[in-house]
């Protein structure tokens, strides 16, 4: 999973930053929502999605399908953050620990050079199958398990067990994990660090402002 060169993109590196972040709250948010309800906003899914097995993106507003609105879900959470409002702790716990995992990932380059690889094999099963088919699916929750869950720090999803169990339901939190570490690497690459969110605070939420 190596950074993509950026041709085109917003007009600001906040900008940027923020788009990227939201996406890594979006993924936290359809987490959740198909732990607790086994459905989650099929605009979001399919962005996360799309996100993921588009390997060589031309440009910056192409990763998320290049209108801001494909990533609502996660502005909203996001904007919730910034603004200091009442937000899901375990979205907010999955938000945070998709940017704590991403930074291990960093850490382990025969990892990410195992994740750009088997990411591409998976690009081209998504243009035969189809993005959001469940055999890509299942390929990509079978390498969010085979890379990311073999570190010793992981996200433990909570949620209806009944649900979490049936079928294809855990390939399908594993793939919007995966996502959030794809806009998570995205972030950090437009120059996003945890250190900076306190003090970027505001020039964040008058991003927001101007996407709403």
């Amino acid at each position: 999973m190596t950074a993509t060169p950026i041709q085109t993109a917003p007009d600001d590196p906040i900008a940027r930053q923020t788009l990227a972040l939201a996406g890594v709250f979006q993924a936290a948010a359809v987490v959740d929502q198909l732990a607790r309800t086994g459905q989650c906003d099929e605009r979001a899914w399919k962005t996360l999605i799309h996100a993921t097995v588009d390997t060589n993106p031309a440009s910056f507003e192409t990763i998320y399908g290049g209108h801001h609105n494909n990533l609502r879900q996660g502005l909203e959470v996001l904007n919730a953050v910034v603004g200091r409002d009442r937000s899901d702790p375990a979205v907010l716990r999955y938000g945070f620990s998709l940017l704590m995992l991403m930074q291990k990932l960093r850490q382990q380059p025969q990892m990410m050079d195992t994740l750009g690889q088997r990411l591409t094999r998976i690009q081209g099963q998504a243009e035969h199958f189809g993005t959001t088919h469940e055999n890509v699916i299942a390929s990509l929750g079978e390498l969010y398990q085979d890379t990311i869950s073999t570190f010793r720090q992981r996200i433990v999803v909570q949620g209806d067990p009944g649900l979490l169990q049936q079928r294809m339901m855990p390939e399908r939190v594993r793939t919007a994990l995966l996502a959030g570490i794809r806009f998570a690497l995205l972030w950090h690459q437009q120059g996003g660090r945890r250190w900076k969110l306190l003090f970027q605070r505001g020039a964040i939420k008058k991003t927001l402002d101007r996407l709403n």
